[in-house]
């Protein structure tokens, strides 16, 4: 394969450490589900690029096909549930770091955290 022809692998992984990078550093709890957010769409072009079947049409089996190349719909369905899944996954972040908001005045991790261990 040439380089170019993994390019879909390579944004992968550019994503993916971005994303990482995001999860692990940050200490801002907004950036952090943007970064987790990234993540997951990095995880989801992974799928989608495997998916690929060059040739490949839908697998609804005709009369009279022979040696017929057919494409799995499978990825496409768990990438769907997977996208319904994350956004459920960063409204649920969202709503906890408002109530860490509310609760700290502050949405940075390490302060909240200091706070704690005053009290």
């Amino acid at each position: 394969m040439q380089l170019l022809g993994l390019f879909n692998y390579w944004v992968f992984v550019v994503l993916l450490m971005i994303g990482f990078y995001a999860v692990i550093a940050k200490d801002n709890l907004i950036k952090k589900l943007i970064g987790l957010s990234i993540f997951q769409s990095a995880v989801f072009l992974l799928y989608i690029s495997m998916d690929k079947v060059e040739g490949g049409t839908a697998p609804i089996i005709q009369p009279g096909a022979v040696d017929q190349l057919y494409s799995n719909p499978l990825p496409q369905v768990l990438i769907l549930t997977a996208i319904v899944v994350g956004i459920s996954t960063t409204a649920l972040g969202l709503a906890l770091v408002v109530r860490i908001k509310e609760a700290y005045g502050t949405i940075e991790e390490s302060e909240a955290a200091g706070m704690d261990r005053e009290a």
